[in-house]
């Protein structure tokens, strides 16, 4: 990838040639050079590496946008602030992009602030292992292992972590003294001392000073959010693939990819059963837009559930699902040529899309009666219950505690097994006031960091996830919860937002397509070497699984809409990327 980077570390009293010797010529011989040098720290990146020069001597990677999405490329226009901090300041607050931040410490000779952008959309992944004032951040932990400044060794702790906390992305990694610097955080050392922060929050655009007051005012500012987000990352990429399912939230990003330089292929995937064929949408969406509407039929035999995991995975991130989808993309990709990957993944949670009473909560919550008795209207309306019933459950709500981010799942675990203490993502932290609404969107926005890295195509080409931008997530969070149930349709501000712009059959589609029918027949077709797999691998004899429980679940026929058998799956995810590693 041309933003592949490595920065290495080393301690005040030593050199990088005497701390790491031969290791630039190890880089070297990768295509990798020095790009930028600051005392104790040395940058390694490829030729064609974006970077722009900082005020007092940092060095931003990647890519920078202004609000209105202008790619900026002469880092003269900041203006010249002092310290790194109201540096870093000014760009969280008045730009945007896929970058790291890196800026020396003027007090202190070998010491650095390290700062993620807050949104991993644009795939410019930090990982990092720093000790005693010595290593290294990689954008890919491949580089690090091939420079020898890295060996693998599994983290055990993790995995059990993962296991039973399935839902939750964690800044530890499925390896040893390797972190993952979250997005939107901020790393700093000070000699032999690390420590990281929370640079930017979500939680500040939920804030009530910060709130819509006006459907159509929210519209508006989402819409040029979203616009201009999709045509900055459209500047980087001369042939997209846009995966277009035919929903809403990838139908938006493709009606924002009209009359843009770049030439657009949309793929559309259909399964051997019903649930996923969503091609009478996407051809709408797609003869709107002028391109060329491409097919990938995904059969059974190409799920797989024992497979090589991408060189750069630090964690088990990838399913059978997401395998076949991938290798289904990525074939569309090599026939057509495509430079980078689009996608409307995340849609759902930038978009609020909200299956709790929450949004009625909310207005209560907000003392807002006007709009607390026509949110219980629009509830009842979505859901297609009475009032009466939308009532209760929106009082139901107010009554109960906030729902807890931590969801334990102990299916097919051992049994006595050790407790594991759930890791908080810093995104976790709500304010004592949080709206119940605020609370279910915000956390479901931190888990859509779990997928952003499932896709090893990424590995090959730039994925981007263009709704998960940084000023599309502040122009939504800014949208109280009961404005995305407005007129009883879900997502209604993005459906209000470009209405002018998406095919009626689109714009007033509520169904959604599932891969469940799909998932059961691989399931079925599978059922015996999935339990032999799990059966005869490394977390039995690690002593993780209650095989006991596993064997008398493969001994039955799965009930009718029994889901039990998505755990199987998520269990041969974790096992296959254990077996791959050393």
């Amino acid at each position: 990838m041309d933003n592949d980077y490595i920065a290495v570390l080393t301690p005040v009293e030593e050199s990088i040639d005497a701390k790491f010797p031969s290791l630039a010529d190890t880089l070297h011989a990768m295509g990798m050079r020095v790009r930028y040098g600051s005392g104790t720290l040395s940058l390694f990146g490829t030729e064609n590496m974006s970077t722009l020069s900082l005020p007092g001597g940092g060095i931003l990677i990647g890519h920078l946008f202004t609000q209105d999405g202008i790619a900026v490329h002469d880092g003269t226009r900041f203006p010249r602030l002092s310290a790194p901090a109201q540096i870093q300041k000014h760009i969280l607050e008045n730009y945007w992009g896929s970058y790291l931040i890196i800026q020396p410490d003027p007090r202190d000779p070998g010491g650095f602030t390290m700062t993620r952008a807050p949104s991993a959309a644009g795939n410019l992944p930090c990982i990092w292992s720093i000790k005693d004032g010595a290593g290294f951040l990689t954008s890919d932990v491949s580089l690090a292992i091939r420079a020898l400044l890295y060996r693998k060794q599994i983290n055990w702790d993790f995995i059990a972590h993962r296991l039973r906390y399935p839902d939750i992305k964690t800044e530890r990694t499925g390896f040893a003294e390797l972190v993952e610097l979250l997005p939107g955080c901020s790393l700093r050392t000070r000699g032999s001392k690390v420590s990281v922060r929370q640079a930017w929050s979500p939680w500040d655009f939920v804030a009530r000073e910060h709130r819509y007051r006006d459907l159509r005012d929210a519209a508006d500012q989402i819409r040029h959010a979203v616009e201009s987000a999709v045509h900055a990352w459209t500047g980087m990429d001369q042939s997209i693939l846009l995966e277009l399912s035919g929903g809403l939230d990838s139908s938006i990003v493709a009606a924002c990819l009209r009359n843009r330089h770049a030439h657009v292929i949309c793929c559309n995937l259909v399964t051997p059963v019903p649930g996923v064929d969503e091609r009478q949408y996407a051809r709408q969406m797609a003869g709107q837009l002028g391109a060329e509407l491409h097919t990938e039929h995904l059969g059974f035999d190409k799920a797989r559930f024992d497979f090589a995991p991408s060189p750069n995975s630090v964690a088990p991130a990838m399913g059978p699902l997401q395998y076949v989808v991938d290798n289904a993309m990525e074939s569309a990709a090599e026939y057509h040529g495509a430079t980078a990957y689009y996608t409307g993944g995340g849609g759902d949670s930038v978009f609020c899309y909200l299956r709790t009473a929450a949004p009625s909560t909310d207005a209560w919550r907000a003392h807002r009666f006007g709009a607390a008795i026509t949110a219980v209207r629009d509830l009842a309306s979505l859901h297609q219950c009475t009032f009466w019933k939308a009532g209760r459950l929106t009082l139901s709500k107010l009554r109960r505690p906030p729902r807890s981010p931590f969801h334990q799942d102990l299916t097919f675990l051992a049994p006595g097994s050790a407790y594991v203490e759930p890791e908080a993502h810093p995104w976790f932290a709500a304010p004592m006031n949080a709206l119940p609404g605020d609370r279910e969107r915000i956390f479901d926005l931190a888990g859509n960091q779990l997928f952003e890295s499932q896709a090893a195509r990424g590995y090959k080409r730039p994925l981007r996830f263009p709704l998960l931008s940084q000023p599309v997530m502040e122009a939504c969070l800014r949208a109280p919860s009961w404005m995305w149930i407005a007129g009883g349709r879900n997502r209604a501000v993005a459906r209000t937002a470009f209405s002018d712009l998406l095919p009626p059959d689109v714009m007033n589609r509520q169904s959604k397509a599932t891969y469940m029918s799909y998932l059961g027949a691989v399931y079925e077709r599978n059922r015996h070497q999935i339990e032999n797999f799990l059966l005869s691998g490394r977390l039995r004899s690690q002593g993780l699984l209650d095989t006991r429980a596993i064997s008398s679940f493969f001994s039955k026929p799965l009930p009718p809409r029994d889901r039990a058998f998505l755990r199987m799956f998520d269990l041969c995810m974790v096992e296959n990327w254990i077996r791959h590693q050393p």
